[in-house]
């Protein structure tokens, strides 16, 4: 089986290209935005572009990047567009620019929106050209691209302007494409679309004869295309050449197909068109189908489209259809069969007499029907509405075979959809892994169309919506599989032995040789399945490596994914491998199979299970592991060799491949994800619609919730009244207490609540009190009940004043229903998540909350919040494995919290025992928490009842004050406490304290009686489970956790009520949906009450690392941002706290209306300017260096040693003047870049105590959600924008910055994207050169906008500021005593040369431009110009990185030297770090 070669990866156009192409001369001479005087428009430049530019070049992706990067659709296009010009050209320009817009992934429909008057017309040309002929004015190619653009309408349903047009094409008239006799058949089904169809058919008649023919062609528009493209594909020949463009114009069709049946608004009443034009007979008795290499995408397209027409779903109701409802359908359609053939045909008494089991499978309906002649055939289907009837005396038109397949697939049995899925299995093979229709290359560029699913708005019913997200994730898993077998195997180098077998004459970490393999059980089939239930499986291999590489293969773990290799070499010893040929052939790989380790033998043979005892210490070097293959896919296998003779799989293999432990987690998630598939999956019935993207996207709001709360207890989020009053404008706020001195918090407050149902009319008068009740609150402030005499007693509380859209999102949060928080950089959305956990943890203390965030940082910020506000630690707990990261002493894990209550219950234990020693009660009361509990009723109990007996009012006699305090039976208890406890003003000031000392008493033996069964619970585990389904009230894990753990998790019967997500727009699709069903449904309902989302979609979204997943299948699309879209009500965050205002307003204008909190314009901090730098942000041009700018040493792997060497410089002159280096962050968007900088930071400042090293030097991506005061930001590409045209990431880019922001950045490639526009204008109103005040040390007392009194010095480019940071480094070396002594461990040489470079100081600084080549070093020379070796030795280590470091000492004046030398001699430098072979994740 050999791969396709490699699809060439699309180059983009260089700055200098761009500015030479004919298009960009046309561009500046008629729409480019920066031109002022713009020549008239002329429909001419449209039609010469469009034959000399696009046509000519045959639609070439690089020809149509340029004139939509050159905003050819919205400053031209889109502008002129009017009935009058509208022409073929005109028409096709348009769509291509749109499509390209789509393949670019960047909003497409903006500019029609903006001038939406003749987007009618255009649209009903687009219909017509798609009908015209393919040798008339369009060709095919042509209709190709309007397919698409039609394709793309059909899937922007939710753009009203669209909507409105499709709408037409798809609503129930179009069933007039049907032939009468099956509209017939159809109306009798549902008698309600008779009454529809008659008023259709009414209004009709009204119109006037031109607007009818007008609608009328509408209608039958997509009846019409299936049957033009029936002819297209009916002229496809067997094996004759055929042209490329019949191929992909069919490929196209049949995805505009699958699109129209996926969704429901569209299906509805297509799917019956579809049905009545029995386009998928047409298609598999097709000759493309039997093209081996030509059709093999179309068939794969073919089997999703027939997947879909037969989905289980009724397509009026929407409603999905169960297993039986799909049986009773079946027999339905064969009965009716039978009773055509037993009333007509007498030939086919013995079908029509047969029971419905026998008669149902394709053989059994070809033995009965094939030998019926083509006349009969056609009859029988038409006594079934297939045909039209075949008139007296005619033969058919149809040849038999057609007829034959029609009534064969209509009839036969099908396998449903879930048992397909039950028999599938989950591991990738070779067949798969290398197939590049569903798993795509890294260089997919988006062109042409894939046998993939798509995640768009809205699903079919929640089978399909699993489903989907099933296939994506798995194929998606498989793509990085497969990066890894290429990684591995390759290095292993297998080559054919002369005696041709196979030698390894490489190593691999993640791969080893495998000595012997044997299947050591297959255990029977579950009843009425075929596969057997567990197969397992002994893998030896021979670890003869490092010891850290050795302990790694001996920690792999249970459950551990694992993939076993078979190559076959064809290739001799010595044969160097070519990366950049097909992997397969080269290496002579045959299979792949999937497994999944059990553990390791000992020496007896037994698995050593993992757990608290240490692991036995094995002998030797060989070592064995147990492992479960795949039943299925070893059924499958078996079946394989068994009829057809083939080889066994199972007795060839020879290597052994592991993968990281962390992206290693897919056949976890993929078995999670068929569990629900095959369990009724509950979803709650509010949630229901809004998730499958149907009905009101605002059911799921408090306001229109059926259970919203009246009263909400606010507790501590609100610092006083004013800060009350102030958090609900508009509203009239009432207290229920007059006195000033009582009105603070914490306050109940009671909201109108207003059932959503049951409006009525009132009149004018009515209306008026009716809105002024509804926006009336009634506040009560009540005293937190006294909890104790000791200061740890006190309630912790908030003390962050929350902004009026912050508190209205923790109002919607605290209710019922769900819940979206659209939250922009800096604007408190941890704060927020926090006080809502807190608020229902007090409101609702029966009540459980899920926490799930993306990452396990976010988890660990979110914790350490909720621990400062006054949550009992005991109700906390932490699942996975990030809680080491925590910063804190104590331990929020399973296992951390167990001890914690163990450790607890003695201290509380303690406590008891000197309660019991205080009230002198001989005995032993503290044995365990039972006794305790005794204790307290009898000893406890009785006393105070005595005490509040005798202290109580009694009768008309004035209480005193002084009893109190005397009768008070447990001062003994309390003598630790701060003295006096009573403070003998007031007597109800007094019992207070006094109640407040039992509760403190009080609540030592609730816990303990909580406690009391880790007494009976022994093990560990037992006591952890019983921790988490019982005793936690807030359990927080990761998105990845839930889904790894869901099976677990639903086992022990977890139970919760709210979930909160952090970070929300940040999870995959399929993995913000699986923490919604870890429990089981109760009575078949779920008692899901809250659906907390904090995110922020204008932010990035999850990692996809293969592009066509994400762009093709928007795998990228969070749920939360597919809510957004849908319409789902969010409170957007208003106030930003982080950064600068003018820093913020580089990135606020992507938000609603995001402003500033007050102390961002007040605190010195922000009001003070940078020290050394003239502006708070720039953007800084930075053109070629020795001739290159970007290069690209791998695929994606984008380096700018210019850039690189420029961010190092700037951070290097701002640690001279003192900035703190871990204030400062280096970010680039591409990870090449990252490495490329890393080594230049190791090169020149290694750990030099001068200058340090910055926080973190990372890319954009994976700095998301932090934040530091300076931000150096390399965007290194100078070719094309890349990555950075999608706004979130600029967005990213943008607001991680406090204090200060500097972009490097080709100035002319940026400043022209349009996407990017309203920050790059900000950026280049600035001087595009740096402006540094290299007199002006850090901290300075300058205010942010004044002008410095220090002399600004302009830096025009990277080798002047690389030497000035010499010159400056060399100054500050001389004029401290380190120098000198520096000097003295120095060998005479070195000194010379160092002393050179300091007298040729005052001439570096005259002549910026000069060459400081001559102050080059051989120590840099040395350290740079090992290329060669270095790559070598990557080649055979893999786990080396590559980049050198420097070493620990401080640097000696050479190494000093070399900071500033490096600039001019340092083009090996983009060397460095190709040595460091990227992993193939590190595409970004």
């Amino acid at each position: 089986m050999a791969a396709p070669a490699q699809p060439k990866k699309i180059v983009a156009p260089t700055v200098s290209q761009i500015n030479a192409e004919f298009v960009t001369q046309l561009a500046c001479k008629y729409w480019a935005p920066h031109i002022k005087k713009k020549s008239p428009f002329d429909i001419k430049v449209i039609e010469d572009i469009y034959e000399k530019e696009i046509v000519k070049s045959r639609f070439a992706i690089r020809k149509i990047m340029l004139l939509e990067f050159s905003q050819y659709l919205e400053n031209y296009l889109w502008m002129n567009y009017s009935p009058e010009v509208s022409s073929k050209a005109y028409l096709m320009s348009i769509c291509c620019m749109v499509n390209e817009k789509f393949r670019e992934n960047v909003p497409a429909w903006e500019t029609f929106k903006k001038k939406p008057d003749h987007f009618p017309f255009f649209f009903k040309c687009i219909l017509k050209a798609a009908l015209a002929e393919t040798d008339g004015e369009f060709s095919l190619h042509e209709q190709t691209v309007l397919l698409l653009f039609l394709d793309h309408c059909f899937n922007s349903l939710e753009v009203d302007l669209i909507r409105s047009q499709v709408q037409q094409l798809i609503s129930l008239p179009m069933w007039m494409g049907l032939q009468p006799a099956r509209l017939e058949l159809e109306l009798k089904k549902t008698p309600k679309l008779r009454k529809f169809w008659n008023l259709i058919k009414k209004n009709d008649e009204k119109m006037d004869p031109e607007a009818r023919e007008q609608s009328f062609q509408e209608r039958r528009f997509l009846s019409q295309l299936i049957q033009k493209f029936i002819s297209v594909l009916k002229s496809v020949p067997l094996s004759e050449p055929v042209t490329m463009d019949k191929v992909h114009y069919c490929e196209r069709f049949i995805e505009l197909m699958i699109d129209l049946e996926a969704l429901l608004p569209t299906r509805r009443w297509f799917n019956t068109i579809l049905d009545d034009s029995h386009l998928l007979v047409h298609c598999y008795l097709s000759n493309l189908v039997h093209r081996e290499e030509d059709g093999h995408l179309f068939s794969q397209l073919l089997d999703m489209l027939k997947f879909y027409t037969g989905f289980e779903i009724n397509d009026q109701t929407g409603n999905a259809l169960t297993e039986n409802e799909m049986t009773t359908i079946h027999y339905d359609r064969i009965t009716s069969l039978q009773r055509a053939a037993f009333a007509h045909f007498p030939e086919l008494y013995d079908f029509a007499l047969s029971n419905v089991a026998e008669v149902d499978t394709r053989e059994s309906l070809v033995k009965f029907f094939g030998p019926l002649s083509s006349n009969t055939l056609h009859q029988v289907a038409s006594y079934l509405c297939l045909l039209p009837t075949l008139p007296k005396n005619e033969d058919t038109t149809f040849d038999k075979e057609f007829l034959l397949e029609l009534l064969v697939s209509r009839h036969e049995r099908r396998i449903s959809q879930i048992q397909q899925l039950n028999q599938m299995p989950l591991y990738p093979t070779e067949k798969i892994i290398w197939d590049e229709n569903i798993v795509p290359t890294e260089y997919y560029s988006g062109e042409g169309c894939l046998a993939l699913p798509k995640l768009n708005l809205q699903f079919l019913t929640l089978h399909d919506y699993l489903l989907r997200n099933f296939n994506l994730f798995r194929l998606e898993s498989t793509y990085e599989i497969r990066q890894d077998i290429e990684d591995s195997v390759s290095r292993m180098k297998p080559w054919q032995s002369e005696y041709g077998g196979v030698v390894f004459g490489g190593w691999a970490r993640m791969a080893q040789p495998i000595v012997a393999f044997t299947v050591v059980e297959v255990a029977k089939p579950n009843i009425g399945e075929n596969w057997p239930t567990r197969v397992r499986a002994d893998v030896t291999i021979n670890l003869n490596v490092r010891d850290h590489i050795k302990d790694e293969w001996e920690g792999l773990r249970k459950h551990d994914v694992c993939f076993l290799v078979t190559v076959r070499p064809t290739k001799p010893y010595g044969t160097k491998f070519d990366r950049r040929r097909p992997f397969i052939e080269q290496i002579g790989l045959v299979y792949v199979r999937g497994c999944e380790i059990q553990g390791m033998l000992d020496d007896k043979g037994r698995v050593i299970e993992d757990g608290p005892e240490p692991r036995p210490n094995l002998r030797g070097e060989s070592r064995t592991f147990r492992v479960f293959l795949d039943p299925n896919q070893y059924q499958q296998d078996m079946t394989n060799t068994i009829q057809n003779g083939a080889e066994d799989v199972y007795e060839t293999f020879n290597i052994i491949m592991r993968r990281k432990p962390k992206e290693n987690n897919f056949k976890a998630v993929l078995e999670t994800i068929r569990n629900l598939m095959n369990t009724d999956c509950v979803v709650p019935d509010w949630l229901h619609d809004i998730i499958l993207g149907y009905g009101d996207p605002s059911s799921a709001h408090y306001s229109k919730m059926p259970n919203q709360i009246a009263t909400l207890d606010f507790n501590d989020t609100f610092l006083s009244i004013e800060h009350l009053k102030t958090s609900f404008p508009g509203h009239n706020v009432k207290v229920t207490v007059d006195d000033p001195a009582l009105q603070i918090p914490p306050f109940r407050i009671t909201f109108p609540v207003r059932s959503g149902k049951g409006k009525k009319r009132k009149d004018a008068d009515g209306e008026d009190e009716d809105t002024e009740e509804a926006k009336t609150l009634i506040v009560e402030p009540h005293v937190i009940p006294n909890r104790g005499p000791y200061p740890y007693n006190q309630p912790k509380r908030n003390t962050i004043q929350f902004t009026h859209t912050q508190i209205e999102a923790i109002r919607a949060g605290m209710q019922p229903g769900l819940t979206m928080v659209v939250g922009p950089p800096g604007t408190g959305k941890t704060d927020v998540a926090v006080q809502i956990i807190s608020n229902i943890y007090h409101n609702f203390p029966e009540q459980r909350t899920l926490i799930v965030t993306h990452s396990n940082q976010a988890l660990n910020q979110l914790f350490e919040k909720i621990m400062a506000l006054d949550i009992d630690e005991r109700h906390l707990l932490r699942l996975g494995h990030g809680e080491e990261e925590l910063e804190t002493e104590k331990d929020f894990s399973r296992y951390g919290r167990v001890n914690y209550v163990l450790a607890r219950r003695i201290e509380l234990l303690e406590e008891v025992k000197r309660l019991q020693k205080s009230l002198g009660v001989p005995g032993d009361a503290s044995y365990t928490c039972e006794t305790a509990g005794y204790f307290f009723l009898y000893q406890v109990m009785s006393r105070w009842e005595e005490y509040i007996s005798k202290v109580k009012n009694k009768g008309n006699m004035l209480p005193d004050v002084t009893e109190v305090s005397t009768f008070f039976p447990f001062h003994e208890y309390f003598a630790n406490a701060p003295q006096p406890i009573f403070k003998g003003r007031t007597y109800e000031e007094d019992m207070e304290i006094a109640e407040g000392c039992f509760r403190h008493i009080k609540k030592i033996f609730t816990q303990l009686e909580e406690f009391r069964a880790s007494e009976l619970l022994r093990s560990g585990l037992d006591r952890s489970k019983y921790l988490l389904v019982k005793e936690a009230k807030i359990i927080a894990m990761t998105c990845t956790h839930a889904a790894l753990k869901r099976h677990d998790l639903v086992k022990l019967g977890f139970k919760y009520d709210n979930i909160l997500m952090e970070e929300a727009a940040q999870i995959l699709e399929i993995e913000t949906f699986i923490p919604l069903l870890l429990q089981n449904p109760q009575d078949g309902f779920s008692r899901l009450k809250r659906w907390i989302m904090i995110g922020d979609h204008h932010q990035l979204p999850p990692v996809i690392k293969n592009m066509a997943f994400q762009k093709y299948s928007n795998m990228e699309q969070s749920l939360f941002t597919r809510f957004v879209r849908v319409g789902v009500p969010t409170v957007d965050l208003d106030a930003q706290g982080r950064a600068r205002a003018s820093l913020c307003n580089l990135y606020n204008w992507r938000y609603k209306n995001l402003g500033n909190l007050p102390h961002v314009q007040l605190l010195p901090e922000f009001s003070t300017a940078n020290a050394g730098l003239l502006y708070d942000f720039q953007l800084i041009n930075v053109e070629d260096f020795q001739g290159v700018g970007e290069s690209e040493p791998n695929p994606y792997f984008y380096q700018n040693l210019g850039e690189a060497e420029y961010v190092v410089a700037l951070f290097m002159y701002m640690c001279l003047l003192g900035y703190p280096a871990d204030k400062i962050s280096i970010l680039t968007t591409y990870n090449g870049q990252k490495h490329l900088i890393r080594d230049i930071i190791n090169r020149r400042c290694g750990s030099n105590p001068l200058i340090g090293r910055p926080n973190k030097v990372t890319t954009v991506d994976r700095f998301q959600g932090q934040q530091n005061d300076y931000i150096l930001l390399s965007l290194v590409r100078t070719r094309a924008v890349g990555h950075l045209r999608d706004v979130r990431r600029l967005v990213v880019a943008m607001s991680r910055a406090r204090l200060g922001l500097y972009i490097f950045a080709r100035v002319s490639l940026f400043q022209n994207c349009f996407e990017l526009t309203p920050a790059f204008s900000q950026l280049t109103a600035r001087p595009l050169h740096l402006h540094i005040i290299p007199t002006e040390p850090f901290p300075t007392s300058r205010k942010n906008g004044e002008r410095p009194s220090h002399e600004v010095q302009i830096i025009k480019n990277m080798p002047q500021m690389a030497n000035f940071v010499y010159n400056m480094y060399m100054h500050l070396i001389q004029t401290t005593h380190h120098y000198h002594q520096t000097l003295l461990q120095l060998p005479p040489a070195m000194v010379e040369e160092g002393e050179e470079v300091q007298s040729q100081e005052t001439e570096l600084e005259t002549e910026e431009e000069a060459n400081p080549a001559q102050a080059d070093l051989s120590s840099l020379t040395d350290a740079t110009s090992s290329q060669e070796s270095s790559a070598s030795q990557t080649e055979s280590t893999p786990n080396q990185t590559g980049a050198s470091s420097s070493p620990e000492a401080i640097p000696t004046t050479s190494d000093i030297t070399a900071t500033v030398a490096g600039p001019v001699t340092v083009p090996a430098e983009a060397n460095a770090s190709q040595a460091v072979t990227p992993a193939p994740e590190e595409t970004k």
